[in-house]
């Protein structure tokens, strides 16, 4: 996948999948889709991307005698995963547009 494409994708897997729950890094990078290939190394870039913009905001829990951060989505990252995903028409428009140039013989 194009990373330019991949990118607005990426934030909008990683809100989806702290929308289902609060949720750590390892544990949304085994959530995510697998054409992603989001990893850790991807993934706390985009936390913090997150976190700047108000869409996500973090606390930190013990686990196992560890402090792990947990993310949590907020209102205005909700707001915004629904504006994405309400793009989902035009996103289908423009494939099926490129779709028909791959198949022009």
């Amino acid at each position: 996948m194009d990373s330019q494409v991949k990118r607005g994708f990426l934030d909008a897997c990683v809100l989806a999948t702290i929308a289902r729950g609060d949720s750590y890094g390892y544990q949304i990078v085994k959530s995510a889709p697998a054409a992603l290939s989001l990893s850790e190394s991807t993934l706390y870039p985009i936390l913090r991307r997150l976190k700047a913009s108000g869409r996500v905001t973090e606390y930190a829990q013990e686990h196992n005698g560890r402090t792990r951060k947990y993310y949590s989505i907020t209102p205005q990252g909700r707001g915004w995963l629904a504006a994405f995903a309400a793009q989902k028409s035009e996103i289908e428009d423009v494939l099926r547009y490129i779709e028909r140039g791959v198949n022009r013989d």
